[in-house]
C-alpha cells in the first residue's frame, strides 16, 4: 500500500530523527566506535559505502571502525535534511566540509533510518566526496 502525502514528514517523526541524529555526528567526529557501531542496524544485510570502501554486514561496519585512524574527523555540517515516510522510515542527508592539509574538502553522506524494536538504526549509508 502507498505512503499517503499525509504520511510523509510528519512532525513527530521528523523531530525524532533531528534529534537523533547529531548523537550520529558527535560519535562520528569523537571516534566513538560503541555508539556508531549500535547505531547502526545489526544484521548481515546492513551497508556502508564509504569513500574507499564497501562494507556489508554488520561484522564489516564493527571491523572498519575498529581500525579506522581517530585523527582529523572534525567536519562542519553544511547541509542537513530529513525526509520520512510514514512512523518508522526516513531519510538523512548531509553536505559536509572538512579541513586537511590539502585545503577544504567537501562531501556528502546519505543515511536510511529504519525504527525497529530496538530503536532507530541505520539500515544504508553512502558517504562521497565531491571533486
Amino acid at each position: 500500500m502507498p505512503i499517503p502525502d499525509a504520511e510523509i514528514n510528519l512532525p513527530k517523526v521528523v523531530a525524532e530523527l533531528r534529534e537523533l541524529y547529531p548523537r550520529y555526528e558527535l560519535a562520528l567526529v569523537s571516534n566513538d566506535v560503541d555508539t556508531l557501531v549500535a547505531m547502526f542496524w545489526h544484521s548481515p544485510q546492513v551497508l556502508r559505502f564509504g569513500v574507499t570502501e564497501n562494507l556489508y554486514g554488520a561484522g564489516e561496519l564493527e571491523a572498519f571502525r575498529k581500525a579506522r585512524p581517530a585523527a582529523n574527523l572534525a567536519r562542519t555540517v553544511t547541509r542537513l535534511e530529513i525526509v520520512t515516510f510514514g512512523l518508522d522510515t526516513g531519510s538523512v542527508t548531509v553536505e559536509f566540509e572538512r579541513t586537511t592539509p590539502r585545503g577544504v574538502v567537501r562531501g556528502r553522506q546519505s543515511q536510511l533510518w529504519i525504527r525497529l524494536p530496538q530503536g532507530w538504526r541505520i539500515a544504508s549509508a553512502h558517504v562521497s566526496l565531491l571533486p
